[in-house]
């Protein structure tokens, strides 16, 4: 895993195969964000077969195949769709092309599982649960912050567990390195690009929200962005931040930018506090500041029985790509509802297109 770039955030864990070899057999279509190789990794772990990759840039598919060799390549996205053996494609394309991209593939009766944010705007929405109402095939998405992080996991057992009680504030802290001179000009480019902070990387913060509170709906009471400090780059949104009310009651308030110092040993400084009626629960996703050990996926926990800290890497594992290869195969809603995630998609979409720009 690159610890040091988000783009290119790959967990790699234990394989935990839910089928055998050739059973489930997937493809990876736009390679843009780096993403698709923790997308990729989690799912030939839990057992899936990629056979096929493509890409219009020959040289970003052959570095995909030094990652995974056993993907052929396509000659073209048609290829890949009209092989009957695919049942699901993922896909890392520019945001903005997400949706588009997603619509080909269910045409073609395939499943889709793409990178976060899902889609960019609610006309895209719209045309991606109207393609889902056609088709019954599944749209999905790759929150990685909380479904490829273990102790977003394992907060999600203790919360089930019910080991703070009702969920009733989540606090999210999602910075970001921006590593310039690494990122493609889209990333810059609100309208065509990345659709702005609060769809982009707020997207993983407006998920955690409805998952750990269980709330259906939610109301965007404020969100803000800025560019602080990039007035070469006047696309992007370098700060955002935003309040919600679930439809529960449960609030949150997240906070993302791009400004990682460079002295940080990783990429960001993750970390979500989900405040119960009876304890709370600390996440320090990625590293745990000052220590220097090298550690990461921290879980705090504090409640009636007293103080407790996990560092549970390498222990809980990522179940959601089981999850979503039986979903497919059995059509059921196990590693994460259609609902759900078409929810934290219009969410994000919404506090972006309501966002006071700070000057």
């Amino acid at each position: 895993m690159q610890s040091m770039d988000g783009m290119n955030y790959a967990p790699k864990g234990k394989p935990t195969p839910v089928v055998g070899p050739g059973e489930f057999v997937i493809a990876a279509i736009g390679l843009d964000h780096g993403h698709i190789y923790g997308m990729c990794n989690g799912l030939t772990e839990a057992g899936a077969t990629l056979k096929w990759v493509y890409d219009p840039d020959p040289a970003k598919v052959e570095k995909f195949r030094q990652v995974f060799p056993q993907a052929q390549a396509a000659e073209s996205e048609e290829q890949v769709l009209s092989d009957p053996e695919v049942k699901l494609v993922a896909g890392a394309a520019i945001t903005a092309q997400r949706c588009a991209l997603g619509l080909r593939v269910m045409a073609a009766g395939k499943d889709y599982f793409t990178d976060k944010a899902p889609l960019t705007t609610l006309a895209q929405l719209e045309a991606a649960k109207e393609m889902v109402r056609k088709t019954g095939l599944k749209y999905m998405c790759y929150y990685s912050e909380r479904i490829h992080v273990e102790a977003a996991v394992y907060a999600g057992y203790l919360v089930e567990q019910g080991a703070i009680g009702r969920v009733i504030q989540v606090l999210g802290m999602g910075p970001h390195r921006e590593n310039p001179g690494s990122r493609p000009d889209w990333f810059y480019d609100k309208e065509n690009g990345y659709g702005g902070i609060l769809c982009d990387i707020g997207s993983h913060q407006i998920e955690q929200f409805l998952f750990y509170t269980g709330a259906k709906d939610a109301t965007v009471v404020k969100s803000q962005i800025a560019n602080y400090a990039h007035p070469d780059h006047p696309g992007l949104d370098d700060f955002g931040d935003a309040i919600l009310v679930g439809d529960n009651g449960a609030t949150q308030y997240f906070r993302v930018d791009w400004f990682t110092p460079d002295g940080l040993g990783t990429w960001g400084d993750g970390r979500t506090f989900i405040l119960g009626t009876e304890g709370y629960i600390e996440l320090r996703k990625y590293i745990n500041v000052g220590t220097h050990d090298g550690t990461s996926n921290h879980v705090f926990l504090v409640n009636k029985d007293g103080e407790q800290h996990f560092e549970v890497t390498g222990k809980v594992g990522f179940p959601y790509f089981g999850q979503l290869i039986l979903d497919c195969i059995n059509r059921t809603e196990n590693a994460m509802t259609q609902e759900h995630c078409f929810k934290a998609a219009e969410l994000c979409v919404k506090a972006q297109m309501q966002a006071t720009k700070l000057a």
